[in-house]
């Protein structure tokens, strides 16, 4: 199949993706890497009238340290981020994510970015950001604006992005001496999650949780962040029965779906076994 007639520019920088934006508005799209908009468009799943290329705004482009973060530009190669040392040691459940995202072709080409603005439902990018509730900064003509990754989804590919903003950089946490966790169910490896659960634990020197960041993916609308199981674990000495609890209560709050791949009450139960093995990498790698 072939896409739908669109007209097509490429902006020379982020002030022009922003501009082009501007004047096209919700007729408009961006186009990053591709990996997810250019097959809905050739299935017409997606018919924009505009669509405004970004390869090759440099300046969204980048990993560095930012403050107490680490920031990456949107058009930031998810095969880039996988390659830096610098990143690893900043965001290491990034890292371990990364890993499930598609193929090595779909890497090479997409970007942090479009996964992140994309929104789907079952991708690994957009739990990590929830996860960590990561920064994510967007612009328009008028300005920029910062948004916590845990409210920036609203449901499956519906996010709080205006129509006139480009989603411009995404800033994790630091995770210094964290422990972390990625665990994933798929029909093949490199398809979307049927459910994934991500772990970041940090223990004080007692041996006790200092803190904890836990999400589940692929089960909801959209990347849930389970407070109630980062709860549980914060402040106390980990033991099969703290992560057991810990991993019922990362359920908690979710609305399982029905759909071709999975039923809910599958789901739920998965998610819970996820979690558990999140949580528990996430505990030995802190050095538990």
């Amino acid at each position: 199949m072939k896409p739908a007639p669109f007209d097509y520019f490429a902006a020379a920088s982020a002030d022009d993706a922003v501009r082009l934006l501007a004047e096209h508005g919700d007729e408009a799209l961006i186009l990053a890497g591709g990996q997810s908009l250019v097959p809905m468009m050739n299935m017409r799943l997606a018919r924009p009238s505009v669509l405004i290329d970004i390869n090759d705004c440099d300046e969204m482009k980048f990993m560095a340290a930012d403050g107490d973060g680490f920031a990456i530009g949107a058009g930031t190669r998810q095969k880039d981020i996988l390659k830096s040392a610098e990143t690893c040691t900043a965001v290491p459940l990034l890292l371990k994510a990364l890993a499930f995202v598609g193929h090595v072709q779909t890497r090479n080409r997409g970007t942090l970015g479009g996964s992140i603005a994309h929104g789907d439902p079952s991708a690994e990018m957009p739990l990590v950001a929830v996860t960590l509730d990561a920064a994510i900064s967007l612009r328009t003509s008028n300005g920029e604006r910062t948004i916590a990754a845990s409210e920036f989804y609203s449901g499956p590919m519906s996010t709080e992005r205006a129509p006139d903003e480009c989603l411009m950089a995404v800033s994790f946490p630091l995770s210094t001496g964290a422990g972390t966790g990625f665990h994933e169910v798929s029909e093949r490896h490199g398809d979307f999650a049927i459910v994934s659960a991500a772990a970041e634990i940090n223990l004080d020197a007692g041996g006790k949780c200092a803190s904890a960041a836990i999400g589940i993916g692929g089960a909801h609308p959209h990347p849930v962040k389970a407070l109630k199981a980062e709860a549980i674990l914060v402040g106390e000495a980990p033991s099969d029965a703290l992560i057991e609890a810990a991993a019922e209560a990362a359920t908690d709050g979710i609305e399982a779906m029905d759909d071709v791949h999975a039923t809910g009450a599958y789901r739920m139960r998965v998610a819970r076994v996820l979690a558990a093995r999140a949580i528990s990498d996430a505990l030995a790698e802190a050095g538990l």
